[in-house]
């Protein structure tokens, strides 16, 4: 109840009955894109109006009050402003406090980071309000701290939520840091932790950032986290958020058009001022800068302009390098043989065969001794050579050490990088493709603007009359097409099978359905590559067969990364197996498939494991449409 000029006292609660109800069936916008400006500029000086609106939304009942708080959250210029709008409603209704503390935070990733900073900040304007801005973040640490959180919520949501934590650290107080301060430390171990052991580079990234937020906030004099990621707009944004800026409205007198007019007599100022202290910098004498010079610097540099550099000369047989990377103490020596290796295992595939898997076995094992620029990507070359000249060996070796003790995680991903590698190479054809005529290739003409030369007038008139001008049986004008035949067809079986035969068999140093399920990501993601590589070969019907029994194994899988990678198998089976062997070899695992792809579509939490899953109901349903055309 209020008092108004004219004497009589009025109840405002149908008011706020009327605007819940507008809120709450869908004319949010509408009522408050003109309420919201008005009441912004009615309160500015008047506590009287403060007064009024802070009891029209206290009045609106419950079931509304989300609506009608969202609403005004959402289209509040400042935080400063909503603070005015809905004073204490947050400490005094519970509904208020449960949709500002719990949905629009923990529960909702929707909105916007101005829209968090609008609530986060209206939480920290008030010493009543400031408890709960301790609990929220309280709150949402716990959540980003928790390693089924990490598993289970999207991306998006696992961004929303970090945004809103560097958004609390950039108001708290050192008084409030500091009596949460071991909270704060054990949070923030707990959480960079699960951050880090996921497989997707952006939550790792994410982890990363709030530790060292969070780092920094509580050792402000000791030493703080570092971590090394790539700098991108995305970093430096969440990295922003940590520092408060101030609102511009700091004061309810004062006008928009006075602060435009301050703000624009504040820029001359600031840049005289960078003038003033351009001029100010002193100016060091020559003199007093010659008495500094060394006596050293009035020596004659030699002439090294005709110097050469030794070049140590690579080995020109296999196995001399095999004797350089055992045993050789001379660094040059070892550093021009693993340069040349690639080059000399192709040139010589009858010697390379002879010592295949013991000189693929030095390539595992092989340690940079040296600072070689490009070290692992020459080994993984040298490794994918070996491979493809001596294919059934060399896999057969490779596959075998996936699975065997004492390998770091590194070298088995080496090994599946290896794998995949060299069975693109085998698939595609050899590069054979002979020009029959000169012309063949379509030229790529670019004019330069300006440019007055008529150099290239004939060939663009050419080119003109080309575009324009049908021709009937001038025989064939293209370049042939590369073809040969593929090669990975006779070993597509050692690639694949040893590979799913022991997923499920955990080692002493290796569990892949245990701790090490980045490794098992990375695994599903080779298997997926091998079958879709193995397209018109021998084995293919089998592979798929395999793969699917093995996919339908793991699809309950906790980690975002390994359901993508199950999901892109099916994919590679449906390209690679022919229609026909699907239909009759793999009915029902492809009616499993479409079950569980179904759930996925709908309840998986990762966005990209929906994308996927989509994709492969349309590929079914394409299938079946195919197969219906086909004449019996």
């Amino acid at each position: 109840v209020c008092f108004i000029p004219g004497g009589l006292d009025c109840s405002i609660s149908f008011v706020s009955h009327v605007l819940g109800k507008v809120c709450v069936h869908g004319r949010q916008k509408e009522i408050l894109s003109v309420l919201v400006p008005r009441l912004t500029d009615l309160t500015k000086s008047d506590c009287i109006w403060q007064r009024i609106c802070w009891r029209l939304v206290e009045c609106v009942p419950d079931r509304w009050m989300e609506a009608v708080v969202l609403g005004f959250v959402q289209r509040a210029p400042g935080a400063d402003t909503l603070s005015r709008l809905l004073g204490n409603l947050v400490v005094k209704n519970k509904k208020a406090q449960f949709v500002v503390t719990q949905k629009v935070l923990l529960l909702q990733y929707c909105h916007t980071t101005a829209v968090l900073q609008n609530l986060l900040g209206y939480l920290s304007l008030d010493s009543l309000r400031r408890a709960l801005l301790i609990k929220v973040l309280q709150e949402l640490l716990e959540t980003w701290g928790s390693s089924s959180a990490v598993k289970h919520s999207p991306p998006e949501q696992q961004q929303y939520i970090s945004k809103a934590i560097l958004i609390c650290l950039s108001h708290l107080k050192e008084p409030e840091i500091e009596s949460c301060r071991e909270e704060l430390l054990a949070s923030m171990m707990e959480g960079v932790k699960c951050h880090l052991d996921s497989n997707l580079p952006q939550i790792r990234r994410l982890g990363m950032i709030v530790a060292e937020s969070i780092s920094s906030k509580i050792n402000t004099d000791g030493p703080v986290l570092k971590f090394q990621y790539e700098e991108d707009d995305e970093a430096r944004e969440l990295k922003s958020l940590l520092v408060q800026t101030p609102p511009f409205c700091i004061g309810p007198s004062l006008p928009d058009d006075d602060r435009n007019e301050k703000a624009d007599a504040a820029l001359p100022l600031v840049l005289e001022s960078k003038k003033k202290s351009h001029t100010a910098a002193p100016v060091v004498p020559d003199e007093e800068s010659d008495a500094e010079l060394d006596s050293d610097d009035d020596l004659i540099p030699y002439d090294m302009s005709e110097d050469k550099e030794l070049k140590t000369k690579a080995p020109v047989y296999i196995r001399d390098c095999i004797e350089v990377l055992t045993g050789s103490e001379d660094v040059d020596k070892w550093e021009a043989t693993v340069k040349a290796l690639e080059t000399l295992v192709r040139k010589n595939p009858a010697a390379t065969r002879e010592v295949s898997v013991e000189l693929a076995k030095i390539l595992l094992h092989l340690e940079e001794k040296t600072c070689i620029e490009g070290f692992v990507e020459l080994r993984q070359r040298a490794q994918v050579a070996v491979l493809t000249t001596d294919p059934i060996p060399v896999a057969k070796y490779l596959t075998s050490q996936f699975y065997s003790l004492n390998y770091s995680l590194r070298q088995r991903m080496d090994i599946l990088d290896v794998l995949v590698l060299a069975a693109q190479e085998l698939s595609y054809p050899k590069s054979r493709g002979k020009t029959k005529h000169s012309g063949a290739q379509k030229p790529c003409i670019q004019l330069l603007p300006g440019s007055d030369s008529s150099k290239d007038w004939r060939r663009i008139v050419d080119e003109r009359i080309k575009s324009k001008t049908r021709r009937f049986a001038t025989g064939q004008s293209q370049v042939e097409l590369a073809s040969g035949p593929n090669e990975f067809n006779s070993v597509a079986g050692h690639f694949f099978f040893p590979l799913i035969q022991h997923f499920d068999r955990p080692l002493t140093t290796f569990d892949l359905l245990g701790e090490d399920y980045f490794v098992l990501g990375r695994l599903v993601h080779t298997l997926a590559i091998l079958m879709y590589l193995a397209v018109n070969t021998v084995a293919v019907t089998a592979m798929g067969k395999a793969l699917l029994e093995f996919v339908w194994a793991l699809r309950f899988h906790t980690d975002s990364y390994v359901r993508q990678g199950l999901l892109s198998c099916i994919s590679s089976v449906l390209l690679s197996v022919p229609a026909e062997r699907l239909l009759e070899d793999m009915t029902e695992e492809l009616l499993e498939a479409q079950s569980w792809l179904g759930d996925v579509v709908e309840k998986d939490p990762d966005g990209d494991c929906r994308r996927l899953a989509l994709q492969n109901l349309l590929l079914m349903e394409n299938l079946k449409k195919k197969l219906k055309t086909v004449p019996s």
